[in-house]
């Protein structure tokens, strides 16, 4: 004591020293706390009992508290077994960011030959209880660990210390729930320790010098505006509009369609009005005009010296207070009690104070935002393709649209989207529905008719958001899309058309864009596919996840046509669509500043709704040549499944040359950096190591795990990086669960939340690894959702429980689509009560889905499994 007493003197730093930690005391009750007081700080201890520890030296913690920080400390919790000690305490100090409600201090020791999954189990549990209580504060715990990890229950907290503390082992960690708090100093010996002391030193900057504060410009509505609208568009004669625009018997598509719009955003202009918000970052979401003048009038009474008039001024602020936060209570209970998520997570953010983090502002250089325009265009100065324009035979008839058709796209229109180049708002398109469809049924006809689409419906606005906080170059920006809403609604109606068009040959193996299929059948395949053939004797499985460099950019709309011609749809669709793909204006805008437009000939362009299925349709023909060898496509995530058997890897191989040519052939740019392989070899007797795999004369990279379309796949078929990347996700949102409950929501929205946010979340494929998956890793799931439990003071489901009704939900659904690639694993036999089981020698194939889900359904009552399939087994 005497050395740390004179330390404290001799150093202001340990003088202004805020909390002071100290493990292993070996303090007991015979020694008074005014034998280790220190001046000017509160002493606060949790001394090792024999009782609860089994022994009879050592331990103790103590935290010392700086009255000129804080004097408002009380303990929260100790714990002391032979597993673990900890010494919780809450401070309330004079000053915090407003964004920290309060500082919980943890001391911890744990002794070396502790149970450290007890420990930590037991630790997580005191934790979690304190943030349950306090969602908004501050955690700190620090102290002697040993051989444990505080984040292997708490996968969301940060460790500080990053230095040696006992020879070339760092045994002790310091913990927070906040990044970047910290840097740690280490600092010599106290007494006869043999662990270096720590000194931390904060980094943390409040939230209001961070981030500054957003002016943002809106568009006001007055009262009764969409009433005013809807009568001026009913008494507009829309007519004259084709009639200025016809020219004998053509009329010109492009002149019809801006003016027609024109004239829509100038009717708009006219009855709608601007105005700037400025929002703080640190502002309370409950502060309302009536706190403010309650506030005001209690600064004026303070400022005037009467005590009566300051006394009722700071009662009449308090209850102003509790008003305004139960009604804000009431506001965002009411976001809960439908089924709308948007304002749902419009109340998660304003109740926990959520805010994303600001990313470096994009510059207004002109020259800069036309560098960034050619950056994205790249890919079209390499089409040499020309492109030409044939008028569609006339006995081909060209798509028409209902005046229904259109008014039901225009009534689903999201007036939440930003509007695109046009200016035209998606709140007027939808409001004014009635009045508008009549115009516009005729220009989308028109436009199907001449196989023209307008060039304001074309046009594309790109604004480019950095992909890190610190940009470097031009392909540190992603490109985000803006294109008018009215030509969306156009898309819709045409993608209807184009998939009641599709032929039955479609490729079975792509699981994007087509109705019951899911990224988790894609999964489900894959895996299906591999543990079958590894089930067989001296086989081994490569799977490589192929990476395409901007793969909707690089279609050639002429290669595209040819292939729809194959598919079967008609001259006219396939002129108009070739013509939507082709002369499209694109422009860079950052703020109000713009570059110059250039016009693009290539790619299906990101941001329209048509595109995701016409690249889709564009790679039908990349199918495997050998039977052996599956791809599995998803967009354009595209995967080669090899399987291999007594080590002949031809066919894999001359499948990946294959592949390379297809791309070569259809302009797609594979790109081999990215490009992972991963090799499932579980034999005995492996010989000699895997060759790399070649493209284009590059190898590409052999890694242990990948995260294949949001599930992480590993070489050995384990499911732990998978669970722990789910539960570190899971621990984040449970963060908003526990500030929800701090603001006294019932527990019917508690558990709503729940099932949207944070079940949704552990659940995700979980038809796919469950099975398979340790027992460590599901108490690791299990444990959150008792977390929930707790939190929410309401009976959750168990993950077992919610994976066994989905992969009976998902089996009825395959049994039902006979296109399913998976439909023929389910077979009737003779009886038509039951399925065939499939034959599984190892428990992983056994554990898997499919295998599973017929065990389910012959296990289901027999109702629910009367499913008229045309598959059975021979009798």
């Amino acid at each position: 004591m005497d050395e740390l007493r004179l330390r404290i003197i001799h150093s202001k730093r340990l003088m202004d020293c805020n909390v002071m930690i100290f493990t292993e005391t070996w303090l007991n009750n015979r020694v008074p706390d005014d034998a280790i007081k220190l001046a000017g700080r509160h002493t606060l201890r949790a001394d090792r009992t024999a009782a609860d520890s089994g022994k009879t030296r050592g331990g103790g913690l103590c935290i010392y508290i700086n009255k000129a920080w804080c004097t408002d400390s009380v303990i929260v919790g100790r714990h002391c077994s032979a597993n673990l000690e900890f010494l919780m305490v809450k401070c309330r100090p004079f000053y915090q960011p407003r964004e920290l409600s309060s500082t919980i201090v943890t001391a911890v020791y744990i002794p070396p030959d502790a149970d450290a999954k007890a420990a930590m189990n037991e630790l997580y549990t005191a934790i979690s209880k304190q943030q349950t209580a306090h969602p908004e504060a501050a955690f700190i715990v620090a102290g002697d660990f040993n051989h444990s990890n505080l984040k292997t229950v708490l996968p969301k907290f940060l460790q500080h210390v990053s230095c040696n503390t006992r020879g070339n082992k760092t045994l002790d960690h310091v913990y927070t729930n906040i990044a970047g708090a910290y840097t740690t100093t280490p600092l010599p010996h106290l007494g006869q320790s043999d662990h270096l002391s720590l000194f931390l030193i904060p980094k943390y900057s409040p939230l209001i010098q961070r981030v500054k504060p957003s002016v943002t410009t809106i568009k006001v509505w007055p009262a009764g505006t969409d009433s005013l609208l809807q009568d001026k568009f009913h008494h507009t004669d829309w007519s004259m509009f084709a009639s200025q625009a016809t020219c004998g018997s053509h009329t010109d598509i492009d002149t019809y369609t801006s003016s027609v719009l024109d004239y829509i955003n100038t009717t708009v202009g006219s009855v709608t009005t601007w105005k700037q918000i400025t929002t703080y970052p640190n502002q309370k979401p409950w502060m309302n005009k009536e706190v403010r003048l309650l506030l005001k009038a209690r600064n004026i009474a303070f400022r005037s010296g009467d005590a009566l008039a300051y006394s009722i001024s700071r009662a009449n602020l308090r209850r102003g207070i509790i008003k305004a936060k139960h009604c804000y209570k009431l506001k965002v209970e009411e976001h809960f009690s439908n089924s709308d998520p948007r304002r749902m997570w419009q109340g998660i953010q304003a109740i926990s104070d959520y805010k994303p983090s600001n990313s470096t502002p994009i510059t207004t250089d002109v020259s800069f935002l036309n560098e960034l325009n050619h950056f994205y265009a790249r890919f079209d100065r390499d089409n040499r393709e020309t492109q030409t324009t044939t008028r569609p035979p006339s006995d081909d008839q060209p798509l028409s649209l209902t005046s229904s058709d259109v008014h039901a796209a225009l009534s689903q229109i999201n007036v939440r989207k930003a509007a695109g180049p046009d200016g035209t708002p998606g709140r007027v398109l939808r409001g004014c529905a009635e009045q508008l469809t009549g115009v516009f049924t005729d220009i989308f006809n028109l436009s199907l008719a001449q196989a023209a689409v307008p060039a304001c419906f074309k046009a594309t606005s790109i604004v480019p958001v950095p992909k890190h906080s610190s940009p470097t170059g031009l392909n540190d920006y992603r490109p985000v899309a803006l294109t008018p809403i009215i030509m969306k609604c156009f898309e819709r109606l045409v993608l209807a058309h184009l998939k009641n068009c599709l032929p039955p040959t479609l490729d079975s193996y792509q699981f994007a864009y087509r109705s019951n299929r899911s990224t988790e059948d894609a999964v489900s395949t894959v895996l299906h596919s591999v543990l079958t053939h590894l089930d067989n004797n001296n086989t081994y499985a490569r799977m490589l996840f192929v990476d395409f460099s901007s793969a909707f950019n690089t279609v050639i709309p002429s290669k595209l046509n040819t292939k729809l011609g194959d598919l079967g749809f008609n001259n006219p669709l396939r002129h108009w669509l070739m013509d939507f793909l082709t002369n499209r204006p694109q422009y860079v805008k950052s703020g109000h500043t713009c570059s110059t437009t250039i016009t693009l000939n290539t790619g299906v362009p990101q941001g329209c709704v048509l595109s995701p299925f016409l690249y889709s349709l564009f790679t039908h023909d990349c199918r495997p040549v050998h039977g052996s060898n599956t791809i599995i496509k998803f967009a354009d995530d595209t995967t080669v499944i090899g399987l291999i058997s007594n080590n002949d890897e031809t066919a894999y191989r001359e499948e990946v040359q294959h592949l390379a040519a297809w791309c070569a052939d259809n302009n797609l740019l594979l790109n081999t950096s990215k490009t992972k392989e991963l090799i499932v070899d579980f034999r005995r007797k492996r010989g000699s190591t895997h060759n790399p795999i070649q493209i284009n004369g590059m190898a590409v990279e052999r890694v242990s795990s990948f995260k294949f379309l949001g599930t992480h796949i590993t070489e050995d078929l384990s499911w732990s990086t998978n669970t722990s990347s789910l539960v570190k996700k899971a621990h984040q949102r449970l963060f908003f669960l526990r500030t929800l409950k701090r603001h006294h929501l019932s527990s019917a929205v508690l558990t709503n939340f729940y099932r949207c946010v944070i079940e949704s979340i552990l659940t995700s494929c979980v038809t796919v690894w469950y099975g398979n998956c340790s027992v460590a890793d599901r108490k690791a799931i299990q444990r959150v959702v008792k977390t929930a439990q707790r939190i929410t003071r309401c009976p959750l489901p168990a993950i077992e429980d919610v994976q066994r009704k989905r992969c009976l939900r998902r089996a009825r659904s395959i049994l039902k689509d006979p296109s399913h690639p998976a439909h023929e694993l389910f077979v009737l036999l003779p009886s038509g009560r039951r399925y065939r089981s499939l034959r599984t020698r190892t428990s992983r194939l056994k554990n898997s889905f499919f295998p599973r889900a017929v065990s389910l359904l012959n296990s289901a009552p027999r109702t629910l499994n009367s499913v008229s399939l045309p598959n059975s087994a021979p009798r």
